[in-house]
């Protein structure tokens, strides 16, 4: 039985074939851009901007997002060359799964349900940050107390109180979780307006934040390089190179979403010409945004209020200590950030239900992560185990190790592809590109190492989660998922099951 054993190219088209099987192709390259723009601005661009200023960069941070940004379009270009030329349900690991081989397959597929389950979290943590300045500013109403909307590792600023379990972050986690499994159609009407909304507003603070910019919050622009050890007493590089690259880091989960575009590749009308223009339209379009938008933020509020009071909530806290007589924009902003995040988790799920999927369909997780619901054509069995995986993350494990998890295995998902393009340009020449990385392999290696810096800066603690997530894919794959391996049993690879419907149709 051979570790890196590869899924022929012939068989992964014949599983995309229109048939009754397949996915049915209704997504246009508009579509995906609204697919992409809703999975990628939330969380990041609203929480993780202020912590990268607070821990990191200071007013650099929009190097940061720079950084971040020339990684992602090179790990894009990639993208959009893979899911082009193999158009099929499961992204980075069906591409490693045709060049590179089963076990490699194993660990960027188990990286990705790491990337897509804490990215929800994290999202669903930053939703409920945002639900308390909804329920306290807007609607007048008291806050959750914070041992019920914080993890037991976290205290709070002024260390008088302790958190016990995030129930908010929870309950949306099983609202959304529960909307895929019914599979409505009428999501796609809902994602489309609140991404709409999400740019509006984003616009908007940019706009009018503009004015309100104090040039001494920009002033050193790159802060002296220090140690800042937070209220919990961990430890960051702040300011100078070392402090850009860890906000690359951290800011690097605002990009998270547009690789969610490739899993649904099997369901674009016209996958070789939509699926690149999806994944580098949509972060071409979110990158602008960004980093006039940190610029912004971190020109009306310090760095020292992103520390302290402006931790949590930061944009709203900003518009309402800083614009003056823009207080309806800040109640306005609460309202359409809830909405946002809400997208934002139901794209991850999806992603992290069509990456069960594929697995589960290859023989390397259990047959029921591909069970169809009887009635709405979605695989619940897998859903509700995502559910019960992402609620214990965005119950119990705070935002920020949350967050920098998901950068962590999405940048070593992303290098992967890189490696991907190269192995597959020398092992299949000839396979039909509707679109090419140019420059390979220059563009990619390219790729590897702006990715590789990123993961320098997130620190040691973070190569140390990602190892252990790793050790314990590989004790799965060798006392299961080798032994039922589809192609290592050599069956037919085409599974009858029927696949998923999806909720973005």
């Amino acid at each position: 039985m051979s570790l890196f054993l590869k899924k022929p190219i012939s068989t992964l088209m014949a599983e995309s074939a229109e048939s009754e099987k397949s996915l049915k192709r209704t997504l246009t390259a508009g579509s995906l851009i609204a697919l992409g723009i809703g999975a990628i601005i939330g969380a990041g661009l609203f929480v993780r901007t202020a912590a990268a200023a607070a821990q990191n960069a200071g007013p650099s941070v929009t190097y940061g997002f720079i950084l971040a940004a020339i990684g992602c379009a090179l790990a894009g270009l990639c993208y959009a060359e893979l899911s082009s030329s193999i158009p099929i349900a499961g992204s980075a690991y069906t591409y490693s799964y045709a060049t590179m081989g089963e076990l490699i397959a194993w660990i960027i597929g188990w990286d990705l349900i790491l990337e897509y389950a804490v990215g929800a979290a994290t999202v669903g943590i930053a939703w409920s940050e945002y639900l308390n300045n909804l329920l306290v500013n807007v609607l007048g109403w008291g806050a959750i107390p914070y041992q019920w909307c914080h993890s037991p590792f976290q205290t709070s600023v002024d260390g008088t109180q302790n958190g016990m379990s995030n129930l908010p972050a929870l309950a949306i986690v099983f609202i959304l979780a529960m909307l895929l499994i019914r599979g409505t159609q009428e999501s796609a009407l809902v994602n489309g307006i609140i991404v709409i909304t999400k740019v509006a507003i984003v616009i908007l603070i940019i706009i009018l934040g503009w004015k309100f910019i104090n040039p001494a919050n920009h002033t050193p622009y790159i802060p002296e390089p220090t140690k800042y050890v937070d209220h919990e007493g961990i430890s960051h590089n702040f300011g100078g190179v070392m402090g850009i690259l860890g906000a690359a880091g951290v800011v690097f989960f605002a990009f998270i979403g547009f690789d969610a575009v490739s899993t649904t590749a099997q369901e674009a009308k016209n996958p070789k010409r939509d699926m690149p223009i999806g994944i580098l339209g949509s972060l071409a379009i979110c990158t602008v945004l960004y980093i006039l938008f940190a610029h912004v933020l971190t020109g009306m509020a310090t760095t020292e209020d992103f520390r302290t009071s402006g931790k949590e909530a930061s944009v709203v806290f900003a518009i309402n200590k800083y614009m003056i007589g823009y207080g309806w924009l800040g109640k306005l902003v609460t309202v359409a950030i809830l909405a946002g995040f809400s997208s934002v988790i139901l794209v991850m799920l999806l992603g992290q239900s069509r990456v069960f999927y594929s697995m589960s369909r290859d023989g390397l997780l259990p047959k029921v992560f591909s069970e169809i619901h009887p009635v709405y054509k979605t695989p619940y069995k897998a859903s509700w185990f995502i559910l019960i995986l992402v609620g214990l993350f965005a119950a119990f494990v705070p935002g920020d190790i949350v967050g920098d998890m998901t950068s962590i295995g999405t940048l070593f998902a992303f290098m992967l592809v890189c490696v991907a393009v190269i192995v597959l340009r020398r092992t299949d020449p000839g396979l039909k590109r509707e679109f090419k990385t140019p420059l390979v392999p220059f563009v990619p290696i390219l790729g590897i190492i702006v990715c590789g810096a990123m993961i320098v800066g997130l620190g040691w603690t973070n190569w140390l989660r990602l190892i252990v997530w790793l050790l314990i894919g590989f004790v799965i794959y060798f006392s299961y998922s080798r032994k039922h391996s589809v192609l290592q049993n050599k069956s037919n690879l085409i599974d009858p099951i029927v696949p998923p419907k999806s909720p973005f149709v």
